[in-house]
């Protein structure tokens, strides 16, 4: 896929707000500092498109961005940071949870893990919770850069170490993506399998 055309749409507190269109929605969510941002500034090729900061846990809102005026990228807040309120945390997961379970454009979940950590029960938890809620996911690993290249193969820990903990309970594993915001690794695979998808659901 060719990215001619990414811009801002809307921020929103809720899904009621969200776009009225029925374009395919593609949203992303990780733990905080996973280098979400980052990632859809360089699936974009736009340096500036998502916000990225030095302070964690920055996105409040359901952000969406417009891609080639076909579909949807979604800017989700992330999960798991602790220097929130009890309060703010206890409203973003409800954001989170309507828009994942209720919006109707949603066609997929990329769930970003970085690469560099052994599984972390708060992902296995929220990747458990996908699959028993039926909602299509795929899991990007980021910051590949960071990793010995011998470490990065799709063979090798981390992302075999996610794989062996997630057959402890899943039949069939999702597809995943091994990326990196400063090489561009992974940029063609992801925007392929979204295109194809995109491809599917026209015909």
């Amino acid at each position: 896929m060719i990215i001619t055309k990414s811009e801002f749409s809307v921020s929103s507190p809720n899904i009621q707000l969200c776009p009225k269109d029925t374009k395919p929605e593609y949203a992303f969510i990780g733990r905080s500092n996973v280098g979400k941002s980052s990632l859809i500034n360089m699936l974009c090729n736009h340096k500036n498109l998502a916000k990225t900061s030095a302070t964690p846990g920055k996105t409040l809102l359901i952000n969406h961005f417009i891609i080639n005026n076909e579909w949807y990228l979604v800017d989700l807040p992330g999960y798991g940071f602790a220097k929130r309120s009890k309060t703010v945390q206890q409203k973003l997961e409800q954001m989170i949870t309507s828009y994942i379970l209720q919006r109707e454009q949603l066609v997929n979940v990329f769930v970003l893990i970085d690469i560099r950590h052994e599984p972390q029960a708060i992902d296995i938890d929220f990747i458990n919770w996908l699959g028993q809620s039926s909602i299509p996911f795929s899991i990007v690993f980021t910051k590949a850069d960071k990793l010995s290249s011998s470490k990065v193969a799709p063979t090798a820990p981390p992302p075999a170490a996610y794989m062996d903990k997630l057959k402890e309970t899943w039949d069939e594993l999702p597809p995943y993506f091994i990326s990196s915001s400063e090489t561009k690794r992974g940029r063609d695979e992801i925007l392929d399998y979204i295109e194809n998808i995109n491809k599917t659901l026209k015909q």
